[in-house]
């Protein structure tokens, strides 16, 4: 039988409700509601090439990602010959593969219930130079505080757990995707209900993944203690996915994960740093930074990293990175 074109296909399944497209309810932790449909060729074939090339989806992870149908996706994959035995091979001296983290699947282990609907548009896939099915998935910005009158208020939360300025107004944030740009870095903004605006720029490079995040105020008042959560979690890379803190060392601005033979080690810092911690219940890693004090009109900015090291001498390892000049606004 020949296969029906992908513009028929499209009629099925961007329009919500039509008979035959509706996938069926998830055993993954994605309510069908927080789905992202492909909006025309090229984005149907990039999201699957994304899941069934690199996070090796089932076909029910795709279905929950992208709200397709079984037989809707499996037509789509024989379309664009998308399957892990068509997958090309990488360069040896690519940079590190960083992608759009595509729903679907969990990223968190435990403590589920404390990141309910999780946003893709925050997280990004970073995986390991040393196995190509494994993955950390860094979520960049997890959530923003700053400071109130009284007390401290929740900005902006990429999941649903505690109430945030918007969700106690009744205000829904509209869902964004990553920008993917031609030298494989990624960057997103958004803009919130009070005209502040946020955003992250992801640049992978062969040591290192590099990051910038930036708030500006446009508020009539200034903003403080604008503390920001970005968590690592560890699931899809299993030698660091232990729920112990036992294999954690922090030590601000860096916090570092081993292996269980100690011989590798995934590491992030972000300056400024406010607090390092992990969480063993998720697991994940953190290197918390705070934007300075942001006046009305103006933008702060804050630089991280992340990078894997095979070796013993993390203490060496570090003193190397911090060498480096990674924090300064001229660094690479």
């Amino acid at each position: 039988m020949r296969i029906a074109t992908l513009a028929c296909l499209l009629a099925t399944f961007i329009l919500p409700g039509t008979p035959g497209a509706t996938a069926a309810e998830p055993a993954t932790g994605q309510s069908p509601e927080n789905s992202r449909r492909p909006t025309d060729e090229a984005d149907l074939r990039y999201w699957l090439q994304n899941m069934a090339w690199h996070h090796r989806f089932s076909t029910e992870e795709i279905a929950a990602a992208t709200g397709l149908s079984g037989d809707e996706i499996a037509a789509a994959q024989r379309k664009f010959n998308v399957s892990p035995a068509t997958k090309p091979a990488r360069s040896a001296d690519a940079p590190l593969l960083v992608l759009p983290y595509p729903g679907g699947r969990h990223p968190r282990i435990g403590f589920l219930d404390g990141a309910i609907r999780p946003q893709r548009e925050t997280k990004i896939s970073i995986f390991t130079p040393w196995d190509a099915t494994s993955y950390v998935v860094y979520d960049v910005p997890e959530a923003i505080w700053h400071d109130t009158d009284p007390g401290r208020e929740l900005l902006y939360l990429a999941h649903t757990h505690i109430p945030t300025t918007w969700t106690r107004q009744g205000v829904e944030l509209e869902k964004l995707e990553w920008e993917r740009h031609p030298d494989g870095s990624l960057s997103f903004e958004r803009r919130l209900p009070n005209g502040v605006r946020f955003g992250t720029k992801v640049i992978p490079a062969r040591d290192a993944v590099r990051m910038e995040q930036w708030l500006t105020n446009g508020t009539d008042r200034a903003l403080t203690g604008l503390r920001v959560q970005n968590c690592l979690m560890l699931k899809g890379a299993a030698e660091f996915a232990q729920l112990t803190d036992e294999n954690k060392v922090l030590d601000a601005p860096y916090a570092a994960c081993r292996s269980p033979e100690g011989n590798r080690w995934v590491i992030i810092a972000w300056d400024p740093c406010w607090r390092p911690w992990p969480n063993a219940k998720v697991p994940c890693l953190h290197s918390d930074p705070q934007f300075p004090d942001c006046p009305p009109d103006q933008t702060r900015r804050l630089r991280g990293r992340l990078s894997f090291y095979e070796g013993t001498d993390l203490k060496a390892e570090l003193a190397r990175i911090e060498a480096t000049g990674w924090r300064r606004a001229d660094s690479p």
